[in-house]
């Protein structure tokens, strides 16, 4: 079959694009033609795929979204496949991957009613009903049990077209038979004194993944532990210059490491001592499964989809909702201690080892297939 995939922003530090480019790999394995339209890319390109790059700009998002969709229509008019699969909500799918979470939701619960009056929100609540409401016949690909009960709330969405997947993890996160040596050369790499606490954070998008929090926690926990150095590692591509003056004016901009985007986080999941991602919101969070299976205690928040594993696997610290800092300070706190994070690794790693926490790509390329292949003979072709 002839399949085409949609996003509009690639780069290589996304965890949704990372899911995207395995999607890809997965569907091209088992056979199918790839297409893949897109406004930017940044970072390798794929392999034997077709890419098309859509040459739309605006001054606003949504409507460079709306010029989106429309060149890949008239594209696909001129240019047919079998099936469309898309990473960015839109009318026109056949299958949707759902790494983002509810806008609906958010718009109601986090936005007033003078934000419901706006092009923004009338753009993204229509190209979401598109995919989720009731006259859709888009297939949904689900990885979180938290979005779909709101998808299904806001939009009375079919449990049938509803795909539930297993996590994704790729397996160079597991931590092996080498990862004691591994963790040594990796600190010494970094400079890490002997004794000194690292905490890690992982994520492109520093104002949704609770940046301000973790810094906020690590002065905190400087000022309490005077004597116990601490460094925070920062890992991902945004904007960086608010941060790091909150962490001057915490007095940690020392202790604070911006890093940028990273090909070795394995190893960086490795050197640290403790995860911290105190997300504001996430869909799922793949990097707090990557932790666990490293050995690398967790602490995050209770609005991460993927949170429930950390609390299942007792590999780390869940912080419920609504969010409190002196939680968050406690916690890092918490992670001083080296029974606590000895203990929350062992269990972690068990976790990991009896639950399926790696199949999403494959599970998923087979399920695009499936339903594709279904809507075909369903459409009478």
């Amino acid at each position: 079959m002839r399949l085409a995939f949609l996003l509009y922003k690639y780069f290589p530090y996304g965890g949704m694009q990372r899911d995207f480019r395995r999607f890809v790999e997965e569907v091209q394995q088992l056979g199918h033609e790839c297409r893949v339209y897109y406004i930017q890319w940044q970072g390798e390109g794929l392999p034997g795929a077709d890419l098309r790059h859509v040459p739309v700009s605006a001054r606003t998002n949504h409507r460079r979204n709306e010029r989106f969709s429309e060149w890949v229509s008239r594209d696909l008019e001129a240019d047919p496949v079998d099936g469309v699969i898309g990473f960015n909500k839109m009318p026109g799918l056949d299958v949707y991957y759902a790494a983002d979470s509810c806008y609906l939701d958010k718009a109601f619960s986090e936005r007033g009613w003078l934000y419901r009056r706006g092009a923004r929100y009338r753009h993204f609540s229509t190209y979401e009903a598109a995919v989720f409401g009731a006259a859709s016949r888009t297939e949904v690909l689900l990885i979180s049990e938290t979005e779909k009960a709101k998808f299904v709330q806001y939009y009375a969405t079919p449990e049938s077209r509803m795909h539930m997947l297993p996590p994704g993890i790729a397996r160079d996160r597991c931590a092996g038979e080498d990862a004691a040596i591994r963790r040594r050369a990796a600190r010494q790499s970094l400079a890490v004194d002997q004794g000194e606490h690292v905490l890690l954070f992982v994520g492109s998008g520093f104002i949704k993944k609770g940046l301000d929090r973790a810094i906020r926690a690590l002065a905190h926990a400087t000022a309490e532990q005077p004597h116990h150095a601490m460094r925070l590692l920062v890992v991902g591509q945004d904007k960086e210059r608010r941060f790091r003056r909150l962490a001057k004016k915490l007095s940690v901009e020392d202790q604070v490491h911006f890093l940028g985007g990273r090909d070795d986080v394995a190893e960086l999941l490795l050197a640290a001592d403790a995860l911290i991602h105190p997300a504001l919101d996430e869909a799922a969070g793949i990097v707090l499964l990557e932790a666990l299976v490293a050995g690398l205690p967790v602490i995050t928040t209770d609005v991460c989809g993927y949170a429930h594993h950390i609390a299942a696997a007792k590999a780390g610290m869940v912080l419920r909702s609504p969010f409190r800092q002196e939680d968050l300070n406690a916690a890092v706190l918490r992670s001083l201690d080296g029974v606590y994070r000895s203990q929350c690794r062992e269990t972690g790693l068990t976790y990991a080892r009896l639950t399926d926490l790696y199949s999403m790509h494959s599970t998923g390329a087979r399920l695009i297939e499936q339903l594709v292949q279904q809507k075909r003979r369903a459409d009478g072709e």
